[in-house]
């Protein structure tokens, strides 16, 4: 077995999400979760991560490629974070790291053809109004449900603003248009905050099958099922397989994703 290191990638973390409805990600109440403060989002450390293998297997990466990355020490924003690559066995192991702690890992590989699963296996799920979310709770992501997002089209102007905010500046995105790793888990995301009103939670990780490409001016939808929904260490759990879909017809991504919607700190509290 051979491995070989590639050149490492650094960027500067920046927290786009200090304003959003994830508390988790402001200062003031992220200390009180024993942080140092607001969390960066785990769609943009998975972003970072991401950077390796497009860097090394370009478009084909975007077109079938697979990640899956975990996040496990938190990345505050203005530290420098460092992305390492090894290659092995035809795929990469990622590594994330600022101020000497490892924050996040990711293992990569490339399919000689992306799989082709069916629209119609998905179900479709309607997403109520914002202000009628019912809260989040074993109820509203029971195992089995469907849940949908209300769609949205990622304008040129957001797709220079976000690659701007992850100091992305490989120049396939802005060229040819693609959707960012970090803006299909966004949609992942959506899935859960569209369908029921969450306090501070925490993304933990994703695995992300890369279908076909997503453009700007897609309108994005997205079919998520409910897996499971655990507790686990005083942390309720919750995992979805998500089919992310451009335009209504072309599936262009499914996604493994997990998070902490409750976390134990906030029952004790």
């Amino acid at each position: 077995m051979t491995a070989r290191e590639l050149a490492p990638y650094q960027v500067v973390a920046f927290n786009a999400a200090k304003l959003s409805e994830n508390k988790m990600h402001d200062d003031t109440v992220a200390r009180r979760f024993g942080f140092t403060g607001g969390l960066v989002p785990g769609v943009d450390v998975f972003a970072y991560l991401s950077h390796a293998p497009l860097a090394h297997w370009g478009r084909a990466y975007l077109e079938r490629g697979h990640m899956t990355g975990r996040f496990g020490k938190p990345l505050y924003e203005g530290e420098t974070a460092t992305v390492t690559a090894l290659e092995r066995d035809g795929g990469l192991d990622v590594t994330i790291e600022s101020q000497g702690i490892v924050c996040g890992t990711a293992h990569a590989t490339l399919a000689p053809a992306a799989p082709t699963p069916a629209l119609a296996d998905f179900g479709e799920g309607t997403p109520p109004a914002h202000e009628d979310r019912p809260p989040a709770d074993p109820q509203s992501y029971r195992p089995g449900a469907w849940l949908g997002i209300h769609p949205f089209v990622f304008s040129a102007d957001q797709q220079a603003a976000y690659l701007k905010e992850i100091s992305e500046q490989d120049p396939l995105y802005v060229e040819q248009g693609i959707l960012h790793d970090g803006t299909l888990l966004r949609a992942c995301n959506w899935a859960l905050t569209h369908n029921a009103r969450m306090g501070p939670w925490i993304h933990v990780g994703s695995a992300l099958q890369h279908l076909a490409t997503g453009r700007v001016g897609d309108e994005i939808s997205v079919r998520a099922q409910v897996l499971r929904n655990y507790e686990n260490k005083g942390h309720k759990f919750v995992e979805l397989d998500v089919l992310v879909v451009a335009n209504r017809t072309t599936p262009i991504a499914r996604v493994a994703h997990t998070a902490i919607y409750e976390p134990r700190q906030v029952r004790a509290a």
